[in-house]
């Protein structure tokens, strides 16, 4: 059974956390990242799927080739950023589902059909992409996902061959600086945009 977090693990990870647009010039590591992946790849997903594939941009050619996909305020963003990851998924995630979910021999078929697997595909490497934030933020460096890019021409140049690979977001990825946020943007109350039944 799960233990409730002190008011400094929900301040770090929800709170006090916010989305950056630039960062200190600390590095982000090889190490960093195959610790932020160890952790979010525990999130729950669909049959255990895992559709989500990253591809983590530690150097200035990595980044400066992502960059040139997007926007132009998302591309400096990203050329300055210690490191970026490109959140894509899997449209053929079901064939790993025999050894992601073995107890149920037949849940390849489940998702038989290449169309409809797309949406699970999106649904669940949506939900790695937040547990991607949850866990950085979790191991004390900051984010900042954004969309704001050339999808199609993305997955051309970084996934040429793997029609089966879409990307789906990207972020940066660093220790944030404070000067580069705004001020926290409004958040609606319970009773605005909740039901009870």
């Amino acid at each position: 059974m799960g233990q409730p977090l002190d008011d400094a693990g929900l301040d770090t990870i929800f709170r006090a956390a916010r989305t950056y647009n630039g960062y200190t010039s600390d590095p982000v590591s090889e190490d960093d990242v195959r610790r932020i992946y160890d952790l979010l790849k525990m999130g729950p997903t669909s049959a255990n799927m895992q559709p989500a594939r990253f591809t983590w941009l530690l150097s200035q050619e990595g980044k400066d080739k992502l960059a040139s996909f997007a926007s132009a305020k998302n591309a400096e963003k990203i050329v300055k950023a210690p490191a970026a990851v490109i959140v894509a998924m899997d449209l053929d995630f079901n064939q790993h589902i025999p050894w992601l979910f073995p107890h149920a021999p037949g849940a390849e078929n489940w998702f038989g059909d290449r169309d409809a697997r797309a949406p699970h595909a999106f649904r669940n490497s949506s939900l790695q992409g937040a547990y991607l934030i949850i866990a950085a933020r979790a191991l004390g460096f900051d984010t900042g996902p954004m969309s704001g890019f050339d999808n199609a021409k993305l997955d051309e140049a970084f996934f040429p061959g793997q029609p089966n690979l879409k990307s789906n977001f990207i972020s940066t990825l660093g220790h944030g600086d404070p000067s580069t946020i705004f001020e926290r943007l409004p958040r609606p109350e319970f009773e605005q945009f909740n039901t009870l039944l």
